[in-house]
Parts: structure tokens; sequence; C-alpha cells
């Protein structure tokens, strides 16, 4: 059993969005920060030849640089994600988004309903408190071959085989993206790594994080999101 009481129920979540991405700087995809652009900088350092290469570097970058830690403020601005050396997997997702609008590379979100349950493995002993659904801001990236979500950062989803696939239990999404697939819309037909029967609804594409969750707002309500956050930001996955 989930908790219906701990999101924002009076919200209508249904699909709406539709985007073209972009580089600019959004409020939470700050990458103009100098923290930010000397981790671009490693980036760059290491050459990557292609677009795709340059996001393959950063993701590797983000891993080593930001520990994972559980987080439910999706508007925290990625230069603070990095100053504080750890984040949630969204917000190391956006953090990887940022890198890649500092490297010409467009990106944009898509919304994604997540059925509670499938964070059952991450808190066998809190399931009452788990959220009913959950709302996934998972980017999208236009490279020369055309929009790519970051499940398919390290190759297309088939690539990975269908044996394997994200149970949830200790692996974040954002570590996992680099050897498992994650596949949101059943293109593993049913195997191990298809996710698609978590999915309640695709709310669609958007411009950025802020515009996805100004129209849907955050997991939490928002005093929730204020008191839980804290507590949170200190529980690293195990």
């Amino acid at each position: 059993m989930t908790c219906s009481l701990v999101t924002p129920w009076w919200r209508r979540r249904r699909g709406a969005g539709s985007a073209t991405g972009g580089v600019a700087v959004t409020r939470v995809l700050d990458w103009d920060h100098p923290a930010v652009r000397s981790l671009v900088a490693r980036v760059d350092e290491a050459c990557p030849a292609d677009p795709a290469a340059l996001l393959r570097v950063a993701h590797r970058l983000i891993v080593e640089s930001v520990r994972p830690v559980y987080s439910v403020n999706e508007l925290r601005p990625i230069s603070r994600t990095l100053g504080r050396g750890r984040g949630s997997c969204s917000q190391r997702l956006a953090l990887l988004e940022g890198v890649a609008r500092a490297g010409g590379i467009a990106t944009r979100v898509r919304g994604l309903l997540v059925d509670g349950r499938f964070w059952y493995p991450r808190f066998p002993r809190l399931r009452l408190l788990v959220p009913d659904h959950v709302i996934l801001a998972w980017p999208e990236f236009h490279l020369p071959s055309g929009w790519v979500s970051a499940s398919e950062v390290y190759g297309p989803l088939g690539g990975f085989g269908t044996s394997s696939g994200f149970t949830n239990e200790g692996e974040t999404l954002f570590d996992a993206i680099a050897t498992t697939a994650v596949d949101w819309d059943g293109v593993c037909q049913g195997g191990a790594c298809d996710l698609s029967a978590t999915v309640l609804a695709d709310l669609g594409r958007y411009d950025s994080r802020e515009a996805l969750f100004h129209a849907h707002g955050q997991t939490l309500c928002w005093p929730l999101t204020t008191l839980a956050d804290p507590v949170l930001s200190r529980w690293a996955p195990s």
C-alpha cells in the first residue's frame, strides 16, 4: 500500500506537454555557475570526439564527483548539488543536462508518472510512507542522430540485452544507465529491463524541469518537501 496523503492529490496529472528543448541557462540548470563551468572544463579536457561521447564522459565524472543520496527537492540548482557533493538520482540527471547544455547539446525532459510501488525495494520498512506515484523528469538529449533519452546515453537499449534490468535495489537510476537497460516504453517487450508496467502516465515533454514541475507539481506537497529533504538528503541508497 502506498500513501496518497503525501502527494498533491488535487492536481490533475495527465499528459499534455510538448517541447523543442534548448541550451539556455535556467534556474535549475545554472550551467553558467563557476562550479559547473569547472566540471565542464574537466569534460572538455577528456576531449570527447562527439556529443554522445561528451555525455558519457560527463556521466562518469558526475558519478565520481557527486555521491548518491535521497532527496525530494526537484528544483535545487545544479550548482548547489555539485557544491554539496551529493544529490538524488534526479538531481544528478539534471547536472548531466546542464553539462550537455554547456556543450551546446539541447535538452528537454519527459515527465513520467511512476507507480510508487516501484520504490518498495528501497524502503521495505517504510512502505506506508511511499507516495502513491512519483513524478520522474527523464532527460532527453538532441544528438546529430536525433533525440536520445538518458536511457540510451551508452547505446541503444537492445545493446544491453534482455536478461538484465533495473531492480531498484541498491543501484540508482543515474548509475544504472551505464550498464543496465532502463526501459520505460516496453522496448524490451516484457524482459527484465521492461519498466513500462510501472508507468501510470506519460506527461509529455517539456523544455525545462521547471516547466514540468510548474505544470504538475513535485512528488511531495511543498510543506513535506521542505521538511523531508534535509533528512533524506543525508541518507545514501544501500
